[in-house]
């Protein structure tokens, strides 16, 4: 089955992670998010305890690869610089941003094809 959507995206820290034996990780890949990324968190005890915890368990979840590590997993989001912690919650906003969807019609005075934009937050 093919996509027409990319599902992944890379991405370099700004400044990286450092593994024990002192090996710097930059280059990672963010797959996008998925309903199970948002909900099933809010059941883990230590969001309840700190719900800013929750960062650390989305972004653990979808940080598909950093680096040479063998797997990304909440210690390794833990240990991350404050730079690449925030420069992460900002790239996983960007990526799973919902683009406005748009319906195409035709300008009744002119002719032209147009884009009009859906907004289903808004009440008639």
């Amino acid at each position: 089955m093919e996509t027409d959507f990319q599902e992944e995206y890379t991405f370099t820290l700004p400044r990286g992670y450092r593994d024990e034996y002192g090996t710097l990780h930059k280059n990672g890949v963010m797959r996008l998010a998925n309903a199970a990324d948002e909900i099933l968190p809010m059941k883990d005890p230590r969001v309840q305890q700190n719900p800013s915890y929750l960062t650390i368990i989305l972004l653990a979840r979808v940080v598909k690869k950093l680096g040479d590590l063998p797997a990304v997993d909440t210690k390794t989001i833990e240990k991350l610089y404050t730079m690449d912690l925030a420069y992460l919650q900002d790239f996983y906003q960007r990526i799973n941003a919902m683009e406005q969807p748009v319906y195409r019609n035709i300008c009744p005075h002119c002719g032209k094809e147009i884009q009009i934009p859906v907004n289903f937050m808004e009440a008639d």
